[in-house]
């Protein structure tokens, strides 16, 4: 059982429903959520993000933990009984009534220290939860590729970039506010801070938006033209089909590069908490969505905001697509600078990097930069 495991994380072809191979991930990947999410009850101090604690209802997460165990259980005694895949829905079943036998969803949870070390394993099953259950059903009710299937060619890649990413968050976290406040401390003044948390909580929202999208337009267009940063940025291109977890291949150097340039002139500025919350959402779903495999272009909003259209182009191996359309959030930037895309055809033919040479697998992903001879 443990090889069959193993060779379905590391392959990469897409899945075919009907067989139980589908239903038995699906089982699985929410026996593998309930069972992390019995560890955060038990390690709460460890386990969970200290900026989510205060916002969480715990009898809402128990009634959400219960409802999870019984589908997986469920599914996966389903598929052991009519013989379908039976050593992936017993892996499934196995975890499923070791995550009861730890406690399930009666686990107490007790007063604990803040200021522990943490990894953000309640935000990896939060977000994988959500981004799931609503970007999935956006594709499936707005599909752009129509016969691309859920778990399509090298899921499993995307999906352990996304795992990793998300459980370092933390780790991420502390190393970009330690660098932010060592590289730009200096650049911070009161007076300005004070005129900017002065300002309309909308124009607010709006200039950190602004001010992010030109230092990350920037900051993108150099890991295009700077080779060195290419071999960062490459991996995160590598992806030949694009949906909601597309997003999620990025080189962990690259994030972390990324995130302190941008949040380099946030910290400087001192926008508000409500603005800085306001943003981090706006960023997560343009994030998931604009790589999502949706047919949305917003008509001439197209040349004002960033669409899947727009960032759709950027991800294409079509010529005309080579080094264009940087920006993440205003897709005017782009116009203003020249770099905009202009091609009479609606959509891209081919996503990926042009000579398709970055390896798959997350671990190869991660050598690549280190590795590469191009």
């Amino acid at each position: 059982m443990l090889d069959k495991l193993h060779q379905l994380t590391t392959s990469h072809g897409e899945l075919r429903t009907g067989k139980g191979l589908v239903s038995g991930i699906v089982a699985l990947s929410l026996a593998i959520l309930c069972f992390l999410g019995v560890l955060a009850f038990h390690f709460p101090e460890y386990l969970t993000t200290p900026q989510l604690r205060k916002s969480y209802d715990v009898e809402v997460l128990r009634r959400v933990l219960y409802a999870a165990l019984v589908v997986a259980g469920a599914v996966a005694l389903f598929n052991i009984v009519l013989g379908r895949r039976r050593w992936l829905a017993t892996a499934a079943f196995v975890l499923v009534a070791l995550s009861v036998a730890l406690g399930g969803h009666k686990v107490p949870v007790n007063d604990f220290p803040d200021g522990t070390p943490y990894i953000g394993l309640d935000w990896f099953i939060l977000d994988l939860l959500g981004s799931t259950l609503i970007f999935i059903f956006i594709e499936k009710l707005f599909p752009l590729r129509k016969e691309q299937p859920v778990f399509r060619p090298a899921w499993q890649t995307d999906f352990q970039h996304f795992i990793v990413n998300h459980l370092l968050i933390g780790f991420m976290l502390l190393a970009v506010n330690l660098l932010v406040h060592r590289l730009f401390g200096w650049a911070v003044h009161g007076a300005l801070q004070d005129w900017v948390r002065g300002l309309n909580f909308w124009v607010a929202l709006f200039l950190i938006i602004l001010v992010a999208d030109l230092v990350q337009y920037a900051t993108h267009r150099a890991y295009h033209e700077v080779p060195m940063l290419w071999r960062l940025h490459a991996v995160h291109h590598s992806a030949k089909h694009m949906d909601w977890i597309a997003g999620s291949r990025q080189h962990v150097l690259e994030i972390v590069l990324t995130r302190t340039l941008v949040l380099a002139p946030i910290f400087v500025l001192g926008f508000s908490k409500e603005v800085i919350d306001a943003y981090i959402i706006v960023v997560g779903f343009q994030a998931v969505f604009n790589h999502a495999n949706v047919n949305v272009r917003l008509g001439p909003l197209r040349y004002l905001i960033v669409t899947p259209n727009f960032h759709h182009w950027h991800h294409s191996q079509d010529t005309e697509a080579i080094d264009r359309n940087y920006a993440a959030h205003f897709a005017f930037i782009d116009h203003l600078f020249g770099t905009a895309v202009q091609s009479p055809r609606e959509w891209p033919a081919r996503y990926g990097v042009q000579g398709d040479y970055v390896p798959e697998g997350f671990w190869a992903q991660m050598k690549f930069p280190f590795v590469w001879r191009g």
